[in-house]
């Protein structure tokens, strides 16, 4: 992923949340996320903190056992309760097991990445911890899909709906 404070590089776990596996690599075939606003959140085009609900009905929360929130680097589905995942995702600077059973974890940063992660916990900030300057999310590029035969949808944005007279 091309980011305004350098290239990060995400490991994706289809097995273990193939889900949010399938819903991040159809975001990014589609675009959805370029030049977006990155923080230690992303995903939410509009900006805002309250997009990101594309798929109509929100995707439910799935838990892995084996996938806990006991170290930094992680990649988790962002909600504001319980089943109530859509496009938007944070990636963890730290652990933070009070997270665990309230997000899905989809995958984590590697190698040299989390350096660049840890860029965007030193930006500056608002009273409401808002960017002043907010990094961007350039443009993810799939360099390994197991969904090779996915086709991108054609996402039609509501001013592009015409409606009959």
């Amino acid at each position: 992923m091309k980011t305004t404070v350098g290239d990060s590089k995400l490991e994706l776990w289809a097995q273990e949340t193939l889900w949010a596996y399938k819903n991040f690599i159809q975001l990014c075939m589609e675009g959805y996320w370029n030049d977006t606003i990155f923080h230690t959140q992303g995903g939410d085009p509009t900006g805002t903190g309250e997009g990101g609900k594309i798929y109509g009905e929100p995707l439910k929360d799935k838990f892995h056992t084996r996938l806990r929130f006991c170290w930094r680097d992680l990649i988790a589905m962002s909600n504001v309760g319980k089943d109530d995942n859509g496009s938007q995702f944070f990636f963890t600077l730290s652990s933070t097991l009070d997270f665990q059973n309230k997000h899905t974890i989809s995958g984590r940063a590697t190698g040299e990445s989390i350096y660049n992660m840890l860029k965007l916990e030193e930006a500056l900030v608002d009273e409401n911890d808002r960017p002043l300057y907010p990094p961007r999310l350039i443009k993810p590029i799939i360099l390994n899909n197991a969904f090779c035969d996915s086709i991108p949808r054609i996402i039609v944005q509501e001013s592009e709906v015409v409606k009959d007279s």
